[in-house]
């Protein structure tokens, strides 16, 4: 773990970042999650159209900055905003300028790493983390300026990667010493230590949080969270052209047989019986592996602290087994 971490993601209630979710993030959410101690966060995209972001950054920050004022023994943990860097996002330049008027504590970069990015968050104290799901990208993300990064291992939701977390955190840790989330099938208090106890100094937390009052997600969406296992997660790169994981009863609404799909999509998908409209993440539901442990629909702040005191047990069970370990090894070396 880091030594060392930067003011807007020290002291955190819990060590967790709340994942930023495609269309199911919003202002709601946010102040939720960060009310009760963990970094809320959504992308700057779900904003539509883009003047609503800055509607959106003006309620975020006012009703945190108010909450802050009446419960000075419990301020709130700091939010981020997540922009896709790449090329192809139209809006990152005026969606930035938003971003520096209000002073974002935190950016989680994706699909690229951008050093005018970066560079445009220092200028006003803010913090970067860049989502990655190798250590090839974690290397050039940090040389391009990033201050921390996310590992996206096997097993998280949406667009994901393929490497097992052991791997993943500790080939990163080898060379680098700054904030690290670990992001891949983590749904509980004993997960999230899991994660510290490799390395990183975060969970990065998606799936449980669709399952949420404050989430914008249909209802059908939020209890297919509740029913589904991890054999109900389909990965593939069909929807957006990039690997991911979605739920298989989505898929099978949308026409497709989920243990046969082709190869190769479209943004209209011909799934043999005439032309569909299905769209990803609105009509294909993307989820992690981790959704098992997830059995109701719930305010995000009961899920905080379900996790809260799943992860004070799991801790309490760790130093009991460390104590138990110690004394083994004692006797056997005496």
């Amino acid at each position: 773990m880091s030594t060392l971490l930067p003011k807007p993601l020290a002291n955190l209630a819990l060590p967790v970042i709340a994942s930023p979710l495609f269309i199911v993030s919003n202002p709601k959410l946010v102040v939720a999650q960060c009310k009760a101690g963990v970094v809320g966060s959504m992308p700057a995209l779900n904003a539509r159209p883009a003047s609503q972001l800055d509607e959106w950054l003006a309620e975020i920050t006012e009703e945190l900055s108010a909450w802050n004022s009446a419960h000075p023994e419990r301020p709130a943990a700091p939010f981020a905003i997540n922009q896709i860097v790449h090329k192809s996002n139209v809006r990152l330049e005026k969606d930035m300028e938003l971003v520096a008027k209000y002073r974002v504590p935190i950016v989680i970069t994706s699909l690229g790493a951008r050093a005018d990015v970066n560079d445009a968050v220092h200028s006003y104290g803010g913090v970067t983390l860049h989502d990655v799901i190798n250590n090839t990208f974690a290397r050039k993300a940090i040389e391009k300026g990033a201050d921390g990064l996310i590992a996206v291992a096997a097993g998280a939701g949406g667009h994901a990667g393929i490497k097992s977390p052991f791997a993943l955190i500790q080939e990163i840790r080898q060379w680098f010493d700054g904030p690290l989330a670990l992001s891949g099938a983590i749904a509980t208090g004993g997960a999230i230590l899991a994660a510290r106890v490799m390395g990183a100094d975060f969970a990065y937390i998606g799936s449980a949080f669709i399952a949420t009052d404050e989430a914008r997600a249909s209802d059908a969406y939020k209890q297919a969270i509740v029913d589904c296992r991890s054999d109900d997660i389909v990965y593939s790169s069909l929807f957006t052209g990039v690997h991911g994981n979605y739920l298989a009863p989505s898929i099978e609404a949308a026409g497709l047989d989920p243990a046969n799909l082709p190869l190769e999509g479209s943004k209209t998908m011909d799934f043999g019986a005439g032309e569909s409209t299905a769209k990803a993440w609105k009509d294909i539901w993307g989820a992690g592996q981790g959704i098992g442990a997830i059995d109701r629909v719930q305010p995000a702040a009961s899920l905080i602290e379900k996790l809260k005191q799943e992860y004070l047990q799991a801790c309490q069970l760790t130093l009991k087994t460390a104590t138990i370990a110690r004394n083994d090894l004692s006797t056997e070396l005496s």
